[in-house]
């Protein structure tokens, strides 16, 4: 799920989405909301980039600016991508159809040839014209000809099929991976809980969910810029990946600043521990200002850890390890906090 904001977060949202929408000339639809909310909830990064970009530049947020925006930001590639590739597979199955036709056109008049040539040859007197052998044979490499252009149709539109099917299941991926660091994205995330929760539900084995948050990352957006602020989310990402390195362990990019690891078969000891290793390692990392390359900037990460209980669903186990996490942050960040 997309948005799982509680509903006193999203009316505080839906009050600065409406007051966004009033102070610029797109239409008041649901794809305007939704660009706003998510500018005004911080949960799209590279949205409010763009938009930031367009008000620092006094450009206009018109119809055709939110239209461009939500469709290169919030609309989900995958649908771009199936319904690129329901034209091209209608386009596809037309052309066959088209060939289908016309060869079967075509078979019937050489079948209607064909019975005219058996009559010839049944009132003749066991001679047939040189003419008539002459038409026959070449209505036969006239329907050869089609014959093979039907095939050489099928087979192309055959390799035609099987690659948008590749790029079909390219674009499946691509959808859940965010594209700044390459961890699994909001959408990934949502999907990978859910099997976690269905693994827990019908193994009854253990699963924990860790929330983490980079401390003070607004003072590194508005001390250094976005660019070192990416670089940073990119190190961390990174960091996070070499240490959760089990391809059945999920590790996310939930949104903005904000990272998850989804354990399958981690009870709350080993997930602490695993936790508590993520942080050492952020915390011993150095990233290079390119400005200037005397200044090596580091940061801290705080964490939340919960595991699965009987019951749970995505979001009691949210609520839980974010309430957990929340508690970190409160006791002097840097740490993780058990739930």
């Amino acid at each position: 799920m997309r948005y799982t904001d509680s509903k006193q977060r999203s009316a505080e949202l839906l009050r600065a989405a409406l007051k966004y929408m009033g102070q610029h000339a797109a239409a008041l639809n649901p794809m305007t909301f939704a660009v706003w909310y998510e500018y005004a909830a911080g949960m799209n990064t590279r949205l409010s980039q763009a938009i930031d970009v367009r008000l620092a530049g006094n450009l206009p947020l018109d119809d055709d600016a939110i239209a461009s925006l939500y469709r290169e930001y919030i609309l989900d590639f995958d649908e771009i991508a199936l319904q690129r590739a329901s034209g091209d597979l209608q386009r596809i199955m037309a052309n066959l159809v088209d060939r289908s036709a016309q060869t079967g056109d075509q078979a019937q008049a050489f079948g209607e040839h064909l019975q005219g040539f058996d009559r010839s040859l049944r009132s003749g007197l066991g001679t047939v014209p040189a003419p008539l052998i002459s038409e026959a044979l070449g209505r036969i490499a006239e329907m050869q000809d089609v014959t093979e252009a039907l095939q050489q149709q099928v087979a192309s539109g055959r390799h035609e099929i099987e690659r948008l099917q590749g790029d079909l299941n390219r674009a499946r991926v691509e959808a859940l991976v965010d594209p700044l660091t390459r961890l699994l994205n909001r959408k990934g995330f949502d999907q990978k809980l859910d099997e976690l929760l269905r693994h827990a539900a019908t193994s009854g084995g253990a699963c924990s969910v860790v929330m983490m948050d980079i401390d003070r990352f607004k003072s590194i957006n508005d001390t250094y810029g976005h660019v070192m602020g990416d670089r940073i989310i990119q190190a961390v990402a990174e960091t996070l990946r070499g240490t959760v390195f089990e391809p059945e362990l999920g590790v996310a990019r939930y949104g903005g600043e904000e990272f998850s690891l989804l354990l399958p078969l981690f009870d709350r000891a080993a997930a602490l521990a695993l936790a508590e290793s993520c942080l050492r390692r952020i915390r011993a990392m150095r990233v290079p200002d390119r400005r200037s390359q005397n200044v090596m900037l580091s940061v801290t990460i705080s964490a939340g850890v919960t595991s699965v209980l009987p019951g749970d669903d995505a979001a009691s186990v949210l609520a839980r390890a974010d309430g957990a996490l929340y508690a970190a942050k409160k006791a002097g960040r840097d740490r993780v906090h058990l739930a």
